[in-house]
């Protein structure tokens, strides 16, 4: 396995190729010469600063190249970076930069006052950054900071250093479910998660040092094989910063979308412009917004080229079998590979539908070489085709742990009959053919008159009607039940759907114990920006409805 950062890595890409366009984000193109020289000089005001080795750097940004820049930077130093979710309140974004130990934090100036909250909870941020968002800012200054600009052309770049491939980077999950927790990824780890399936598709064998993989990409380059990927989620999540950092070392480019709230519309004007041959999504929450621009573009007469699409990806949640159908119709050379993967690693299962083929039913994959399911009580493997259900597992190159969390560790990543495993909580069943039948997140299973049930199974049956746009399931108490399945609808604009519509629909393509009790109506169905549904905020809105 390589044994280099990904600092090592992006240095040795940017001397092989200072020309090309790494990233695009909205009408910004950057070169790889551009980025290694700005990072570079960041690097510097970090060193000066006495940010270094195992340090940690928040990043609290909109898409901007300076994300970017200011995680290659802290690789540079061999600090990790943090994640902040720019949602996120005060009390929120101290959890974090406190959990993780950060004393460094880079910001848009946007977040001014939230800052400025979070310096008088948190003492101990040694150094703030802000990247000036020109927007009209109307607090003051944040007490302390250094701007952005000055903190590059005040410093000299700073020379490449020996790393290691065991430099970590700290991911924090979106906390949808609990408290966001820090998993730590080695850059080593990293890699071989991220690129052997990349490598293994074009029939690579994986390179073991950052020449090798310079080389490769320079060649891939050349040859016109280069991936344009487009992202759709933000960089702040996970899914968006890996799917960058696979691209890159693939000597390809990575488009980003320039606005602060997803916009259908700009992504599609990317995609034809850039000549994308990538788009990642997280379920229908991004496909739907999609296909209905797709559709009003159409009825308008000025269709968008997709044309050069290969390939539409999803993680994260649930792409349903009529958004699949959709898509393909419009970007019929493509492939849709839907994938049940997590921070904590996976991919743990995936579904492919090849051009011209039907996408089949919803929330059907296939197990990969390196699935398993246990029961989680006696850490039995089940085999498949025993019509048990169990926890989803995954082999292969996965994170360290937990950052600082030596139970939770224990509990996900768990070592059985010699192997390692990282079991994040995902309940299935899987058929002898390897068929997965995924029923959701442990952590929101509903238990009702002794019965489990996964929100995701009642949401997928939900949206499977035609005027409901959105949903979320979760559990709230019964007295009789101890309890009941809730589930938060959003519906088309003409439709006049009532509780009982939606109720009997459930029943009518699941068992009927499974279906919601109480369903509230919202205008629109709240999700992270990666697009992931917010149980937390789901149940606090049954709770509203019901007057607790």
């Amino acid at each position: 396995m390589l044994s280099e950062s990904w600092a090592t890595l992006w240095e040795e890409l940017a001397e092989s190729q200072p020309d090309h366009v790494a990233v695009v984000v909205g009408d910004t193109h950057i070169k790889w010469s551009e980025l290694n020289h700005r990072s570079s000089r960041l690097a510097g005001a970090l060193t000066s600063a006495g940010v270094g080795e195992g340090d940690k750097v928040g990043q609290l940004l909109y898409n901007c190249p300076e994300y970017l820049e200011s995680a290659f930077a802290a690789f540079k130093v061999r600090a990790s970076t943090v994640n902040v979710n720019y949602r996120y309140k005060a009390a929120e974004i101290v959890h974090v930069l406190s959990d993780s130990q950060a004393t460094t934090l880079v910001y848009h100036s946007a977040f001014r006052s939230v800052v400025s909250e979070v310096g008088a909870m948190l003492s101990t941020l040694r150094l703030l950054i802000e990247v000036n968002s020109n927007d009209e800012v109307v607090t003051a200054e944040v007490l302390g900071s250094v701007d952005y600009e000055v903190a590059i052309s005040a410093n000299e770049p700073m020379s490449p250093i020996v790393r290691s491939g065991n430099d970590s980077l700290l991911l924090y999950t979106g906390g949808t479910t609990g408290l966001p927790k820090g998993v730590v990824w080695s850059h080593a780890s990293l890699f071989g998660a991220l690129a052997f399936t990349g490598y293994a598709s074009m029939g690579i064998t994986l390179p073991v040092s950052s020449i090798e993989v310079a080389s490769v990409a320079k060649e891939l380059n050349v040859s016109g094989r280069s991936p344009v990927n487009m992202t759709a989620p933000p960089l702040m999540h996970g899914t968006a910063m890996f799917l960058a950092f696979s691209t890159f070392v693939l000597g390809g480019t990575v488009v980003l979308l320039g606005g602060r709230k997803f916009d259908a519309a700009e992504l599609l004007r990317l995609v034809q412009r850039e000549k994308v041959t990538q788009v990642s999504i997280v379920g229908d929450a991004f496909a739907r917004p999609i296909v209905q621009e797709l559709e009003r573009a159409e009825a308008a007469g000025t269709p968008y080229d997709i044309s050069s699409l290969g390939r539409i990806v999803s993680t994260g949640a649930t792409l349903s079998a009529d958004m699949k159908r959709a898509l393909m119709q419009r970007a019929n050379s493509a492939v849709v590979l839907d994938m049940i993967g997590a921070s904590e690693g996976g991919p743990f299962a995936v579904s492919m539908t090849m051009p011209g083929q039907d996408p089949g039913a919803t929330a059907r994959f296939t197990a990969t070489p390196l699935t398993a399911l246990f029961d989680e009580t006696t850490w039995e493997k089940i085999p498949f085709g025993s019509d048990r259900s169990g926890v989803l597992a995954a082999s292969g190159p996965m994170p360290d742990g937990y950052f600082n969390d030596a139970q939770k560790t224990a509990n996900t990543f768990r070592t059985i009959d010699g192997v390692r495993y990282t079991i994040p909580g995902d309940y299935a069943k899987i058929d002898t053919d390897g068929t997965v039948h995924l029923l959701g997140r442990g952590s929101v299973c509903i238990n009702t008159g002794g019965e489990k049930v996964y929100p995701e199974e009642v949401e997928v049956a939900a949206r499977s009607h035609a005027q409901i746009l959105d949903c979320i399931a979760v559990g709230v108490a019964d007295e009789r039940f101890g309890e009941i399945v809730a589930l938060v609808v959003s519906r088309t604009d003409t439709s006049s759907l009532g509780a009982t519509d939606v109720i009997e629909h459930v029943k009518s393509q699941i068992a009927v114990y499974k279906a919601p009790r109480e369903v509230v109506f919202v205008d629109q169905v709240y999700r992270s920006p990666s697009g992931k549904a917010d149980y937390r905020w789901a149940k606090e809105i049954v709770l509203t409805a019901r007057g607790q």
